[in-house]
């Protein structure tokens, strides 16, 4: 399929490297550079989250003692 497009310069530029390094033609150059976009879209990092120690150490059983302690420490801050 043959297609028109403005490619930005910094864009141009690293297709123009590809073919040339690897002695292709511009359109399999702009091609691997978007399939190379393509596969580093899908790769994804997990979720990891960050944690920091405040001091507090807390047995929690269920929801209503976590929700209790919640409403303790609001109690003590607002007070």
């Amino acid at each position: 399929m043959r297609t028109t497009v403005r490619l930005d310069p910094e864009v141009a530029a690293a297709a123009e490297r590809l073919r040339r390094e690897r002695h292709i033609g511009l359109g399999e150059a702009v091609n691997e550079l978007a399939r190379a976009g393509l596969v580093q879209q899908k790769q994804t990092t997990p979720f990891q989250q960050r944690t920091a120690n405040v001091g507090l150490k807390l047995e929690v059983t269920d929801v209503a003692d976590t929700l209790e302690l919640l409403d303790q420490y609001d109690a003590e801050d607002a007070g």
